[in-house]
């Protein structure tokens, strides 16, 4: 499949860029009180963007900071050029790059790739779910109280907070332990692994999640909203899990 092999390579490619600039950062600017945007950011989704471009100049093409263009045929482009911005700018090696293909409105093929630690998972639809080619699985932890969850916070938490503490107190207590790593992509990539077992957030964008839900659930794992509808990537809000205590998650939530 040429959009994999082309996914993999500007990730690839992104994923080395963005180690240039880690633990190097010389402009750092504010989009809002608490979200930052760096040279590294721009400059990945630029590589990004001329790899997509040649290789299928009819796509269109949709990213965070703000480069986008409208298709004519074949399908759209969805990027997250570096998620973890707040991670990377403080050295904290916790972020990587997020490529998906949608077609038709759905989600074909997703890419995340962790430079850091080298780790590239994809998934393509129907095709199971892949940890540097090899094939991952959501867990079996099958008891609320028994798992490790994930989660992150938007950056408007502190002017319209939500249910977001509440969610966190809760989910703290009924589990064996919540961690925020702050990297939504990276979050449902480790719970397509097993390395978690389920992951909720408020107001991610398209970018965010595009790929790793696909990710998630080539990996046998479940993602709807906190009421159980099927994840959409307009929707405002995220529960992911294995899928064995999804319901005892929306209980939690709910």
């Amino acid at each position: 499949m040429k959009e994999l092999a082309v996914a993999k390579k500007a990730a690839k490619q992104a994923g080395k860029l963005l180690m240039s600039h880690f633990g190097n950062l010389k402009d750092v600017r504010y989009k809002s009180l608490r979200d930052p945007v760096s040279e590294a950011d721009r400059a990945s989704e630029a590589l990004i963007a001329g790899v997509i471009k040649e290789a299928f100049p009819s796509h269109g093409f949709l990213a965070e900071e703000n480069t986008s263009w409208e298709g004519v045929t074949g399908g759209r482009w969805i990027v997250d050029p570096l998620d973890g911005t707040v991670n990377f700018a403080h050295n904290y090696p916790c972020f990587c790059v997020s490529i998906a293909f949608e077609q038709d409105g759905e989600v074909m093929l997703g890419v995340v790739y962790d430079p850091v630690g080298k780790e590239l998972f994809h998934a393509v639809k129907g095709g199971g779910a892949y940890l540097n080619n090899r094939p991952i699985h959501v867990s079996g932890t099958r008891k609320l109280i028994r798992s490790l969850v994930v989660t992150g916070f938007p950056y408007d938490t502190h002017v319209n907070p939500g249910n977001i503490f509440i969610g966190f107190e809760r989910m703290s207590k009924a589990t064996q332990g919540v961690r925020r790593d702050g990297s939504a992509a990276l979050d449902l990539c480790y719970l397509a692994a097993g390395r978690l077992d389920g992951f909720w957030e408020l107001r991610l964008k398209p970018w965010d999640t595009a790929a790793g839900v696909l990710i998630v659930r080539e990996a046998g794992g479940r993602v709807t909203d906190f009421s159980g509808r099927p994840f959409s990537l307009d929707m405002q809000e995220m529960l992911a899990s294995n899928g064995k205590m999804h319901a005892e998650m929306m209980g939690v939530l709910s």
